[in-house]
C-alpha cells in the first residue's frame, strides 16, 4: 500500500509546508469571516465571485433565456471547477487545493444567497429579483430554503477542509 501511494504522489507537483500552512491559514480566515463575523464577506475574494456570478447571468442567458437566473450561481461554481480541472490535469498541487477552497468558499456565498430566499434582506445589485426566490419558488422548496442553504454551506465546509487534508497527504507522502 505504502508504494501505491508513493507511486501516485510522484505524478503530482511537490508542495512546500509554508504552502500547506497558508492554505490552512486562509480556510481559518474563510471560515472565520464567514461564521463569525456579521458582514460574512471576504472583501477581495467576494467582490470576485460577485462580478463571476452577475457576469454568468446574461452568459447563460445567451444560451437559453430560462438558463439566465441559474447563470450567477453556475457561473461561481464552474469558473472554480474550471481551473480545478486544469490544474488536475497538470498535477499542480497548489493550484488544485487552492482551487478546490475557492469552489467551497462559493459554496458557503451560495448557501449565503439560498437561506435569503425568504427573508431577502441582502443588498442585490441593481437591486433585481433574488434568483433564489425565484428558483425555489419554481421548484416549489421556498419553506425549505434554509435547510438547503444549510447543506450548501456544510458541502462548502467540507470542501474546504477536505482540501486542506488533501493537500496535508500530499505534503506527508513527499517526506
Amino acid at each position: 500500500m505504502q508504494a501505491n501511494t508513493q507511486e501516485a504522489n510522484q505524478h503530482w507537483q511537490g508542495v512546500s509546508g509554508r504552502a500547506l500552512i497558508g492554505l490552512a491559514l486562509a480556510v481559518l480566515y474563510v471560515a472565520w469571516q464567514h461564521f463569525a463575523t456579521r458582514e460574512q464577506w471576504v472583501f477581495l475574494l467576494d467582490h470576485a465571485n460577485l462580478a463571476l456570478h452577475e457576469a454568468g447571468h446574461p452568459l447563460f442567458g445567451l444560451l437559453h433565456s430560462g438558463l439566465m437566473v441559474y447563470g450567477g450561481t453556475l457561473m461561481q461554481l464552474l469558473f472554480p471547477s474550471v481551473f480545478a480541472v486544469h490544474f488536475y490535469r497538470q498535477r499542480h498541487s497548489l493550484g488544485f487545493a487552492i482551487s478546490g477552497v475557492w469552489l467551497g468558499e462559493n459554496l458557503l456565498n451560495i448557501g449565503r444567497y439560498m437561506a435569503d430566499a425568504r427573508a431577502q434582506q441582502l443588498p442585490l445589485v441593481g437591486g433585481g429579483d433574488h434568483d433564489w426566490t425565484f428558483i425555489f419558488s419554481q421548484w416549489g422548496m421556498l419553506a425549505a430554503d434554509t435547510r438547503i442553504a444549510g447543506f450548501t454551506r456544510l458541502m462548502g465546509v467540507c470542501l474546504m477542509l477536505g482540501t486542506v487534508y488533501w493537500l496535508w497527504r500530499r505534503w506527508r507522502a513527499q517526506g
